[in-house]
């Protein structure tokens, strides 16, 4: 290459007469074929070829046979708000569930800075080398001015995510209130299907509808710190009412004799609240996700749960409540849905809107209008995307 063709190539920035001392160039690109690529010569960022299109039947024999990649990409069909995967979704499901329902559901939820990511870390990792196959569907919040999420919660679980045995997939909240949705239940399904016999669901956290969570999963934990004093009682005792385990975590160094404080607390009070389960009295455990201390007996804890309300029919009746919720949360999602997405909805909202700023019309008024406009159409025009068609 010659040198007036060498000098074109380097940054605008270099300074006229710069020599040597200026390092950086642009370079030629990659020449012939690389990595799949062709052609002689490749500038810029090649084109990534185009993934080929699942069938049902690729996702479910995927998903059966434990393939994470096809896993991953069923989730994400799930996750899609798209109309046009509704229908392939809803059929991937109904395929897989014969084979999902095995596995042991744990639910997990506390307050900013208790260390959720880290227990699970530590906890899954546990799991993982009793030999099960723990599967973590990490929450992670949605910005409410973007819509955006981070979804970093993978980071914080460095050993686990190395893991053979384990699947991490951090999901967006969608600003839905506890960050769980119809479409994390159908994750869950997924997971089941392909073989992980423990789900693990990190929700946002306390301040959302926790209940939510606690509609999907056999066991559920709240993590709490040491030294919250009575101030934050008032968030977390509706939570606490539906806890079937408080886990105290960082009882480590000298937190130690402060975690045994803060579960002894955590007991005097939960002695006064009802349980969250028929059969099952509520108690509060102290561990060290950081140390490893504990974690054994946070297992033992939901294993003998779990043996309990199997024996006492409680398994099976929530379970049964959860197939009938899930029922009525997507009745509620294809109302909201059509509600909204119809076209006279949204054509009268912003005169509609108006009047009620401007006091001409009550709030009232204005819902009862809306709806009667909605239920005025004609309900034949309209089909449920959310069941299969025959």
């Amino acid at each position: 290459m010659s040198s007036d063709s060498k000098s074109s190539k380097r940054p605008e920035w270099t300074p006229e007469g710069g020599g040597a001392e200026f390092a950086t160039r642009v370079m030629d690109g990659v020449r012939a074929a690389h990595d799949g690529m062709t052609g002689s010569l490749i500038t810029g960022t090649p084109k990534a070829p185009k993934r080929r299109e699942l069938s049902v039947g690729d996702y479910v024999s995927g998903v059966l046979s434990g393939d994470r990649m096809i896993l991953s990409r069923a989730i994400t069909l799930v996750e899609s708000n798209s109309p046009v995967h509704f229908e392939t979704a809803s059929r991937v499901v109904k395929e897989i569930l014969p084979h999902a329902g095995a596995s042991t559901r744990v639910g997990i939820t506390g307050v900013p800075g208790a260390g959720k990511s880290t227990f699970i870390d530590s906890f899954g990792y546990h799991l993982c080398e009793l030999g099960h196959k723990a599967a973590v569907l990490a929450i992670d919040p949605s910005s409410s001015v973007t819509r955006g999420s981070i979804l970093g919660d993978k980071t914080r679980m460095e050993n686990l995510s190395r893991h053979e045995n384990a699947f991490i997939r951090p999901s967006p909240s969608g600003g839905t209130l506890g960050g769980v949705t119809r479409k994390s239940r159908e994750t869950m399904l997924l997971c089941e299907a392909a073989g992980y016999d423990v789900i693990l669901v990190e929700t946002v956290g306390v301040g959302q509808s926790e209940t939510t969570v606690r509609s999907m999963v056999d066991f559920f934990m709240l993590m709490v710190i040491t030294g919250a004093g009575d101030e934050l009682q008032g968030i977390k005792k509706g939570v606490m009412e539906l806890a079937d385990a408080i886990i105290v975590n960082k009882a480590d160094g000298a937190n130690i004799v402060k975690a045994a404080a803060t579960r002894t607390e955590y007991d005097r009070i939960l002695h006064y609240l009802r349980p969250a389960t028929e059969g099952w009295e509520t108690k509060a455990y102290a561990c060290s996700a950081l140390t490893g201390d504990g974690i054994d007996d946070v297992w033992a804890v939901v294993k003998r749960f779990i043996k309990n309300v199997k024996a006492s029919g409680v398994f099976g009746e929530r379970r049964n409540k959860q197939l009938l919720s899930w029922v009525y949360t997507m009745v509620e999602d294809y109302l909201k849905q059509k509600f909204y997405g119809d076209e006279r909805i949204a054509d009268a909202r912003p005169s509609m809107e108006d009047s009620v700023i401007s006091g001409n019309l009550s709030a009232t008024e204005a819902a009862l209008e809306l709806i009667n406009l909605f239920e005025s159409r004609n309900s034949t025009n309209y089909e449920p995307t959310l069941i299969p068609k025959s």
